[in-house]
């Protein structure tokens, strides 16, 4: 190993405690974090070759995680069957009061018409009650994207609630 190989291998151990903490940020959870921060260390090793400024490694190597973190997030999204959301509305139903069924069907029955990204994001933040961040990194798109979704999502279904309300002749 030539010493500027051994002086970047050295720098990108030094990186190993900041690459946990970011990966335990985006997964929450300390297993996954380790495996994320394992892939991470193998691939900035076996592309070390392509650092053109050692100066800037921490910034590669976050690179590295976040891209290997969306590849998975995308990954796991690809692979997950998503229910309609009529087959869960009983089960969803079956736990609010008794007094606010009624309620809680017509919610369901009306999120049931907005589609799939207005879904997701409404039932990450009201439902879930992750946070912009959190919703962001789970569905893999910036801040601002998961923003405006909801905006819109909450504009959709109150016009569409609204439409259900409205007297019929």
């Amino acid at each position: 190993m030539s010493d500027q190989d051994h002086f970047i291998t050295t720098r990108i151990a030094a990186e190993i405690p900041i690459l946990r903490r970011r990966a335990f940020s985006m997964l929450r959870n300390r297993w996954d974090a380790d495996d994320l921060v394992q892939d991470c260390l193998t691939t900035a090793l076996s592309k070390r070759a392509s650092l053109t400024d050692p100066n800037q490694l921490r910034a590669w190597m976050l690179s590295i995680l976040r891209n290997l973190f969306l590849a998975r997030l995308r990954s796991r999204i690809r692979r997950t069957t998503l229910l309609p959301i009529d087959e869960v509305t009983d089960s969803l139903i079956a736990s609010v009061p008794s007094a606010d069924k009624d309620c809680a069907h017509d919610l369901l029955h009306t999120m049931s018409r907005l589609s799939v990204e207005h879904r997701q994001i409404l039932l990450l933040i009201n439902m879930e009650g992750q946070s912009y961040r959190e919703a962001a990194d789970t569905l893999g798109v910036p801040v601002g994207t998961v923003m405006s979704r909801l905006a819109r999502a909450r504009q959709h279904l109150r016009t569409l609630l609204q439409d259900c309300d409205a007297p019929t002749d």
